[in-house]
């Protein structure tokens, strides 16, 4: 779009959809009249807001904010906006293609919807079916390493379950839970062993090891660790609020406290939030 009038009337339109976000980004990017912030921006500096919109999708979810995921889901869909502008500046695709592949690619890995298969099978045969598709797709991409295409701009606990998974598809796996936690009681007492005798460098490495291997005790037992953990980060800010809050009723604060005192109130919190539930 080209015609001012026709663009600066689209901008405007509270209904405008899909096609007024593409117009913003588009005039947000003009080299003569774009944002001067916008216009610095490439692909690499980009990315890490792009993982921050993803997460905070998924911290409206795990709040049940369904009132803010909207635009959370707003604020990540721009983010594939603005990626696919930068590359259709650069001659190299644009959000149509970017949207027509994504098509191709649902259509293809699910033939028992849009094709000739069967629909009568379990989940878990067309979690099969999706694989095999997937590794297909791998190979045409000469991605014929059990652990190739596994991204690595994954958060670390992230690409660990999925490297796990890729092993444990070809035999590479323990085959009972036992064992996990056998080997994490093992990376434990190798982390003590390099705190007390190694260096820094070692102790990272066997730092390493025991989260692969909790990440892998999740996997056996069900559990997704990035969901568990920030369960877990949630339950300990809303702990320790209240230790503060317990504090501030007192007309103090954690400094002017000591761990004992914070100890109590932590435990406190918690038999109270027990109670509650």
């Amino acid at each position: 779009m080209t015609d001012t009038a026709s663009s600066d009337a689209l901008v405007h339109d509270p209904k405008g959809g899909l096609p007024r976000l593409i117009e913003i980004m588009r005039r947000l990017r003009d080299p003569e009249t774009g944002c001067p912030w916008d216009l610095e921006q490439d692909f690499s500096t980009i990315a890490p807001y792009t993982i921050e919109e993803a997460y905070e999708v998924a911290d409206a979810i795990d709040r049940e904010a369904w009132g803010e995921l909207r635009g959370e889901l707003g604020d990540l869909l721009f983010q594939s906006v603005f990626h696919a502008q930068m590359a259709s500046e650069r001659g190299l695709f644009d959000i149509h293609q970017v949207a027509d592949t994504m098509s191709d690619k649902m259509v293809a890995r699910h033939p028992h919807v849009f094709g000739e298969e069967s629909r009568e099978k379990s989940a878990e045969q067309q979690t099969r079916d999706w694989e095999a598709v997937k590794a297909a797709e791998r190979a045409a991409r000469d991605e014929t390493r059990t652990l190739d295409g596994v991204a690595l701009g994954l958060p670390a606990l992230l690409r660990a379950v999925k490297l796990q998974k890729r092993a444990a598809r070809v035999g590479f796996d323990w085959p009972e839970t036992d064992q996990v936690l056998d080997k994490a009681a093992e990376e434990m007492r190798e982390l003590v062993e390099a705190r007390d005798t190694l260096g820094p460098d070692e102790v990272e490495e066997e730092m390493g090891d025991l989260l692969f291997v909790m990440a892998n005790l999740a996997r056996h037992l069900g559990v997704e660790p990035e969901a568990a953990l920030r369960r877990a980060n949630a339950k300990f800010t809303r702990r320790f609020n209240a230790v503060e809050d317990a504090l501030a009723a007192k007309g103090r604060t954690p400094h002017q406290s000591d761990l004992a005192e914070m100890d109590a109130l932590w435990d406190a919190a918690k038999a109270a939030e027990k109670k509650s539930d």
